[in-house]
């Protein structure tokens, strides 16, 4: 009790002492109350980067946790920390922040890239056309009658592809300009552009030909340098090719204006059947098959094909027997190893494999089960397209058929539709109309609706039929103009979306029928669709014309100066204004130019001119000119001639001479007569002047 009493004391006294140290200015007295409060709680530091949250409930969770552990100098680290995280996740969103200023470059070669994002961009939006059942491949079949017109003429040769008597393609080639399309050089590097990840080839063409890092088979340069001892080698075109190497190189597409042949280094040799591929390890089909006939073909390629080659089997591999396949594997594997042999033996540049002229690679590519005839004019394309079929496809000689008229074309009117596909402006068969314009990016296809008003229905009705025709005719418009690159196809705005599904699948569903590789990309928030296709050759428009010389293609010509348009008056029946003067001259504007006075018009001036000193002097004499007398100007003129003067007067110094002289205040009026470039005197007292010359005459 002791103790507690003497600790009550303490504490009291500590209490008092520390209460008068609180408030030493406060009176205190003996009879004063002091009121004693708990000490307040010591609150730890508030951080100046925490959050709100973090101040609100964070503050009371880290004095917790430095009351329990007892250690108050453990705070300061985690706080600096904490301080430090935060700074770095400000600095991390600024970063991300900043706008890109300079512009990036891509790890590797940028055409792969560009090439593997294709293929990845197709996969995502599942661009991959659909294998066709044999039920819709016989009806499709079924439902074209396709035929192949082949002219021999004036050293050209001409094909037309109709389907439905309607001209769809259109191959044309000169005997001396043959393609160099599908044929294999040996040809020297020249230069090479890492910039552009292009090399310069020459291939003994005159011109260098362009191969891009795309087209070098990678593989190939691979094992090289693994040979040589370099290791594992970067896709990079001036790693794998320099300047006087020598390379195996094919034609892709022929040369273009400025520009020279494409090439590639992937070797492919086309067949009859399928595409040999050496040092391939793929193999494909033809996605136009039917699934049955696909699932034949893989069963047969998978015994007679070597493991070191791939192939790609055509359309026209529809129906062959194992025997004609390995027939046509045994003849390109035969081709490929003679072009080994002579790459060994032969200098750069040299061709070691031409393809064949147009006629052959026509009929190879092209004619196929799906023709019911081959019309062919001329007796030398008849034997040469004879003898090919004799050797590879027998069963197709049965559909050749001798013409015997005078001009094929004309007869199934293909020059006809050759002249309408010149056009700038193609007409539907209901009245609606495609406008399409070339440029140097790209090709631009309008669709109109013309003349087309519909029947019944609506205007969404209306246009969607008017689209569904248009894109049917947009795709025969591609393959008969041979239009490549990138095309843009304005369609007419539809609001269903049902109806926009619709005619996107009409468009895809007939581009079905095109041989030449396309894609069809999207449509654009403008309801745009974007689509590419293969650019192999010059184009219709490009083989049936030539640029023109004085405009050079623009279709204007620039002057240095600006033109002034006027309306020509060239004999026509207007008059000026009031009714008068003649059609050559308006307003004092004749056919001459701007401001200009014809021959009519000084002859009329210098009649006037005479006619007010009161004669006309002509080569038979003088005729005098009465008051009263009218006298027509036009005949005048053409029948007078003024006589030979030693000093001949300008007429317009005349008339300025015959002008009278100012009347004097108080004079009357005297009588006038009018003088008009009609040619007509006549004394009028109410006359105000001649309106020819804008000035008065009096009588004499």
């Amino acid at each position: 009790m002791v103790d507690d009493t003497a600790a009550i004391d303490a504490a009291d006294e500590s209490t008092t002492t520390t209460a008068a140290e609180a408030a030493p200015a406060a009176h205190v007295t003996a009879t004063s109350l002091l009121f004693l409060a708990p000490p307040a709680p010591a609150h730890p530091p508030v951080l100046p980067d925490d959050e709100d949250g973090e101040e609100a409930g964070g503050g009371r969770t880290r004095s917790r946790r430095r009351r329990s552990s007892g250690d108050a100098e453990s705070a300061a680290p985690q706080s600096t920390q904490r301080q430090r995280s935060s700074q770095q996740g400000q600095q991390r969103r600024q970063r991300v922040a900043e706008p890109i200023t300079e512009p990036q470059k891509v790890k590797g070669s940028t055409r792969l890239e560009a090439k593997k994002q294709r293929r990845r961009d197709g996969r995502d939006s599942g661009r991959r056309r659909t294998v066709v059942t044999e039920s819709e491949f016989l009806a499709r079949r079924e439902a074209v009658d396709r035929s192949m017109i082949v002219r021999a003429k004036h050293d050209r040769i001409q094909v037309a592809v109709l389907e439905d008597d309607v001209l769809v393609e259109h191959y044309v080639a000169k005997s001396q300009e043959a393609s160099l399309i599908g044929n294999i050089y040996l040809g020297r590097v020249q230069n090479v552009l890492p910039s552009m990840e292009a090399a310069f080839v020459d291939i003994g063409r005159g011109r260098n030909a362009v191969l891009y890092s795309g087209e070098v088979d990678w593989e190939a340069a691979q094992a090289k340098a693994q040979e040589e001892g370099k290791g594992t080698l970067a896709k990079r075109i001036e790693l794998a090719l320099k300047p006087g190497d020598r390379v195996l190189v094919q034609v892709t597409k022929d040369p273009v204006g400025h520009k020279g042949a494409r090439l590639t280094s992937q070797i492919s040799l086309p067949g009859r059947y399928l595409v040999y591929v050496p040092n391939g390890s793929m193999s494909g089909i033809s996605r136009k098959l039917p699934d049955t006939e696909r699932a034949r073909l893989k069963r047969i390629l998978k015994d007679t094909l070597p493991d070191s080659a791939g192939v790609i089997v055509r359309t026209a591999a529809e129906g062959a027997t194992e025997e004609q396949l390995a027939l046509d594997v045994q003849r390109l594997t035969n081709q490929w190893a003679r072009i080994q042999q002579l790459i060994g033996s032969a200098n750069a540049p040299s061709l070691l494999h031409s393809e064949p002229d147009l006629l052959v690679k026509i009929v190879r590519d092209v004619f196929n089960e799906d023709f019911q005839r081959l019309v062919i004019e001329g007796g030398e394309a008849l034997q040469v397209i004879v003898g090919y079929l004799d050797g590879v496809a027998p069963d197709l000689l049965e559909r050749v058929v001798p013409y015997e008229g005078v001009d094929s074309f004309s007869e199934y009117r293909v020059t006809e539709q050759i002249d309408k596909a010149l056009d700038r402006k193609v007409w539907l068969p209901s009245g609606g109309s495609l406008v399409i314009d070339r440029t140097e990016a790209m090709t631009v296809v309008d669709v109109n609706t013309g003349k087309f008003v519909g029947q019944g229905g609506n205007l969404e009705e209306t246009v969607t039929k008017n689209n569904l025709e248009a894109a049917e005719e947009i795709v025969r418009q591609l393959r008969l103009r041979d239009i490549g690159g990138i095309i843009v196809v304005d369609f007419i705005d539809m609001v269903l979306e049902s109806n926009r599904d619709l005619v996107l699948r009409r468009l895809v569903e007939c581009l079905s029928r095109d041989r030449t590789k396309h894609q069809v990309a999207e449509v654009t928030s403008l309801g745009l669709v974007q689509m590419t296709r293969k650019k192999i050759g010059l184009g219709l428009l490009e083989t049936f014309s030539e640029p023109c010389e004085v405009c050079a293609g623009r279709g204007v010509i620039v002057h240095h100066e600006p033109v002034v348009k006027h309306k020509a008056a060239d004999g026509g029946t207007r008059r000026g204004r009031g009714g008068r003067g003649t059609a050559t001259v308006k307003n004092g504007v004749g056919s001459a130019g701007t401001h200009a006075i014809t021959e009519d018009v000084r002859n009329a001036l210098a009649l006037v001119a005479k006619s007010t000193v009161g004669a006309v002097s002509t080569d038979t004499g003088t005729i005098s000119v009465p008051e009263a007398e009218v006298v027509t100007a036009g005949a005048a003129a053409a029948a007078a001639k003024p006589v030979a003067e030693p000093e001949p007067k300008d007429p317009l110094d005349a008339v300025l001479e015959a002008l009278p002289a100012p009347r004097e205040p108080g004079q009357g009026r005297s009588r006038r007569r009018r003088a008009s470039t009609k040619g007509v005197v006549k004394p009028d007292s109410d006359s105000t002047g001649s309106d020819s010359t804008g000035s008065d005459s009096t009588d004499s």
